[in-house]
């Protein structure tokens, strides 16, 4: 189905130089006349009647400024009044004010610095969908009212995304005075101000459902049976113990012999991990075609596969409750019960830190193969080679 909003990307604006109108969506358009002048416009009906408001040179607003000024006259216009009029007795500000300019190239500064690219989207989703007023607003006119009222209905309900909307506005109003847009105290800060309005975010740890270990290899057998590329992911992430964006993002020159290094970049932790492949793990990769051995391993048609793409498979195969997340605990508490190997070691083949500093130096250098070993029982146990009964390692760190 073909976009309806938001068509136009920054890098294409750019190379627009055919006269015309040129559809983002929504009714913006960017207009090139004969002389090669480009300038932002939103097209609406009003009473009836079509009509065109300027919304400034490409030279001055960029493609996400624009968006953000389109935003602001739609606002107005469901209140119904006539964007034009609104902007002549100043209902609206110029589109350099908006709280989402600001918020846009704070983001454009910050992303650089990101392991993610993803995390620009995370930016922004969270501010359009908790505090949607304030990223229409005046950027000098966000107080305190604003933010109480973004924060409050997810204060109790989903702390950690409030604290993270609350951090975020804080962060855009600051750069917002240092550029002169505003003055005064920030009224999206904690210490001080909204922690006298409102209590201290308790921060519930997320629980995921595990499927109990004892029914992972019938599973695992099902998704035997199933060739999509999502199947195969998920069959990958149970015998490694991964998490979804590890597996995900997984990509052939990662794999070195029968070792996965996995980069700093897409770890929880931020450190490079180190994943000894199972006999079963390397088994399944084999079966991919040489001829789409580059780039990403599980790759989707439109590039890696999302999250919920692991989650349908569940969900196709009648798996309800269980999480994709949930086999780590699956694998954690399999290698609780039912193995000799140190906690140290399983807690590691989670990529999880264990011991200081100069302990996690030292065992990088020791501890693979134990972990090879675990996960070679792991994935044994997962494909029915095991048999009945699991053999007990001689227990060591």
């Amino acid at each position: 189905m073909a976009r309806t909003t938001n068509r136009l990307t920054a890098r294409g604006v750019a190379a627009l130089k055919e006269p015309g109108l040129h559809a983002d969506g929504a009714g913006l358009y960017l207009r090139i006349d004969q002389t090669a002048a480009r300038r932002w416009v939103w097209i609406y009906h009003y009473r009836g009647r079509r009509r065109e408001m300027g919304l400034g040179s490409l030279s001055d607003i960029g493609l996400a400024e624009a968006r953000a000024a389109a935003d602001a006259c739609r606002t107005v216009l469901k209140d119904g009044l006539d964007p034009i009029e609104a902007r002549r007795v100043s209902l609206i500000p110029p589109a350099s004010r908006l709280f989402s300019a600001v918020a846009n190239d704070l983001m454009d500064t910050l992303e650089p610095s990101w392991k993610s690219p993803k995390q620009r989207d995370q930016w922004e989703a969270s501010l359009t969908q908790h505090a949607s007023a304030i990223w229409r607003a005046d950027v000098s006119n966000v107080d305190t009212e604003m933010v109480l009222e973004a924060l409050k209905p997810i204060w109790s309900t989903k702390a950690e995304t409030a604290t993270r909307v609350r951090s975020r506005v804080e962060r855009v109003l600051d750069a917002a005075k240092v550029r002169g847009l505003r003055s005064g105290e920030n009224p999206a800060r904690w210490k001080g101000h909204l922690s006298a309005l409102l209590p201290k975010a308790e921060r519930n740890k997320e629980h995921f459902e595990a499927m109990p270990y004892g029914e992972v290899p019938a599973f695992v057998s099902v998704l035997a049976g199933r060739k999509s590329v999502s199947a195969l992911a998920l069959r990958f992430l149970i015998l490694t113990a991964k998490r979804s964006n590890e597996v995900r993002g997984a990509r052939w020159e990662e794999i070195k012999g029968e070792t996965w290094i996995i980069p700093a970049e897409r770890m929880k932790g931020n450190r490079e991990h180190r994943e000894p492949l199972s006999r079963a793990a390397l088994e399944l990769l084999d079966t991919i075609p040489v001829s789409v051995r580059s780039g990403l391993i599980f790759g989707g048609w439109n590039g890696e596969l999302c999250d919920a793409a692991l989650a349908k498979v569940m969900k196709v195969n009648k798996v309800v409750g269980p999480t994709v997340h949930g086999f780590r605990s699956s694998f954690r508490d399999w290698a609780g019960d039912c193995t000799g190997f140190a906690r140290e070691t399983m807690e590691e083949a989670l990529s999880h830190r264990v011991g200081d500093k100069a302990e996690q130096a030292y065992r990088r250098n020791t501890a693979l193969e134990k972990r090879r070993a675990l996960m070679d029982a792991w994935a044994d146990f997962c494909t029915g080679r095991a048999g009945q009964v699991i053999q007990l390692p001689t227990r060591a760190s």
